[in-house]
């Protein structure tokens, strides 16, 4: 079946649910004050474009842009467990670095957490570099901070 990786509304019941397995994922990872979640009301915001992947039987991952001070960051990365090992992660990432060379964006940033090895894994071999806490973020040590300056 063929994959799409498009901008969808967050607020679609297949949707929520591909949302909710995320959010059930981080929770049972990291304390509360570790997550650092957009809740629905940002992920509709217009500073933030939200990416789906798809195919024809539902919601296969998901992933959002947050534009934020002249960078972009990389929020609410996940594909369903069932779906994995068919590089929908690089998709979904490669689709919100193309939005933000679209938007003017030449900084890419996300913080991400030190039990999500696969995640870790994903993001150095897409370029991405460790770095200190950006913007809102603090010191963690669940956390991982990285960047990448987009071509």
């Amino acid at each position: 079946m063929a994959i799409i990786v498009r901008i969808e509304n967050p607020r679609q019941p297949d949707v929520l649910r591909l949302l909710a397995a995320l959010d059930a994922y981080l929770t049972a990872l990291y304390p509360p004050e570790s997550n650092h979640i957009l809740d629905l009301d940002t992920l509709c915001a217009s500073d933030v474009r939200f990416f789906v992947a798809r195919d024809a039987a539902g919601p296969l991952g998901c992933g959002a842009l947050r534009i934020v001070d002249g960078y972009g960051e990389v929020k609410r990365m996940f594909v369903d467990p069932a779906a994995r090992r068919r590089s929908l992660g690089r998709a979904i990432l490669e689709r919100i670095e193309r939005e933000a060379q679209h938007a003017g964006l030449r900084l890419m940033r996300l913080e991400t957490g030190i039990h999500q090895p696969e995640a870790l894994a994903l993001y150095r071999a897409a370029g991405y570099a460790e770095r200190g806490p950006f913007g809102e973020y603090v010191v963690d040590p669940l956390s991982v901070y990285m960047e990448k300056t987009l071509a």
